[in-house]
């Protein structure tokens, strides 16, 4: 017997098992596209509690898990849509003058990638954060592996720009 159909009829091992597995991924993908440690953390108990539904409509058939799950996130994340700054729970620096810098570099890579379009951020944060390939990542999106592919290059383009002043010898286009 798989361990999602283990888990629906209740043998907790098994819900345990695929929630160690599965969980951080999810989490920091639900974070990346939310900004909020609280939203991702309902974000995922709401995916696995989906899961476990009678009306779970998960097919190993024709999808993997993994795959399944992180499309659950990505759909609620959408429909929590936030405003907020990206990121607004990061850790602060420990230690003055060496974190600095990267302290500034990471928010600034941080707002980049919040400025980014929605569907480029989501490729971006399941190919870079994730190392998810593409292929998974347009089954994830419901997108054609072309769209995916140039979803991401433009992610990556916008963000060359953006951050162009924090990467020496690289001018910023105007």
């Amino acid at each position: 017997m798989d361990l999602v159909k283990a888990a629906r009829k209740g043998q907790e091992a098994s819900f345990l098992h695929l929630f160690e597995e599965h969980h951080l991924p999810l989490f920091r993908f639900a974070y990346r596209l939310t900004g909020s440690v609280a939203d991702a953390e309902d974000i995922v108990q709401e995916c696995f509690l989906s899961l476990l539904r009678r009306e779970c409509t998960y097919d190993p058939k024709r999808t993997p898990l993994r795959t399944y799950l992180f499309g659950i996130v990505r759909n609620q994340s959408l429909k929590r849509r936030r405003t907020s700054n990206f990121g607004v729970d990061a850790v602060p620096a420990r230690s003055p003058e060496s974190e600095i810098l990267r302290n500034e570099t990471e928010d600034a890579v941080t707002r980049a990638v919040t400025e980014l379009p929605e569907t480029q951020r989501e490729v971006l944060v399941l190919a870079h954060y994730e190392q998810m390939p593409l292929g998974e990542i347009a089954q994830i999106l419901g997108l054609e592996l072309g769209a995916a592919k140039s979803r991401l290059q433009r992610a990556r383009a916008s963000l060359k720009e953006t951050l162009a002043a924090y990467a020496p010898g690289m001018e910023r286009k105007r």
